[in-house]
């Protein structure tokens, strides 16, 4: 059983690399044509700009959206199937040395919870965190270690004046903000609201 569940979720895992390959790829087409994926591609007067491939970004942009839904959904399945993994597993390790280093990048790509409320001029603010923002690791919490929002209140009061890296995804990219939870103006040391995903 435990096997079964093991090589489906590496299945997985292959996919959604490929995948992530594939939007790179894409990315380039987008970055040497030197758009983004919601810059024009016409002037102001409604002409196509020469120094664009129209086509190429046209396709290279509905082609990662279609990516990207596929990779959410692929994430959702490899989580379900970590979960089923190890609790089918008697030991949990089993041995099993590629999966658990594949399930460890997982962990540090998968987010935990979000950002949804972030007051002006707060240290979070002040640190670089956005709205929305998803974290994936706040100093020692991630995906797999996470239980519930006090978690991270406790790592917040512990590290009052010094500096924890906060990991977060934002859009499709990974940043790791420096961010010194202290006393300022407004309530608690962050100066924003987090809730669990």
């Amino acid at each position: 059983m435990n096997q079964e569940i093991r090589q489906e979720v590496l299945k997985l895992m292959d996919k959604k690399d490929k995948i992530e390959n594939e939007i790179k790829e894409l990315t380039d087409i987008l970055h040497s044509n030197g758009v983004e994926m919601n810059d024009p591609l016409v002037d102001s007067e409604g002409f196509p700009i020469n120094s664009i491939d129209i086509y190429q970004v046209r396709y290279a942009r509905n082609k990662i959206i279609c990516l990207q839904n596929d990779h959410k959904a692929l994430m959702k399945a490899i989580e379900q199937g970590l979960h089923g993994y190890y609790s089918s597993s008697t030991t949990t390790a089993d041995n099993d040395v590629e999966m658990e280093e594949r399930i460890n990048t997982l962990v540090h790509k998968l987010p935990f919870a979000k950002i949804n409320l972030m007051s002006n001029d707060s240290p979070a603010q002040l640190s670089g965190l956005n709205l929305d923002d998803e974290i994936v690791e706040f100093g020692s919490i991630n995906k797999a270690n996470f239980k519930s929002l006090s978690d991270i209140a406790t790592v917040v009061q512990h590290s009052e004046g010094r500096s924890v890296n906060v990991k977060v995804k934002r859009g499709e990219r990974y940043f790791t903000i420096e961010l010194r939870p202290k006393k300022w103006k407004g309530k608690g040391l962050l100066g924003c609201n987090i809730v669990s995903l």
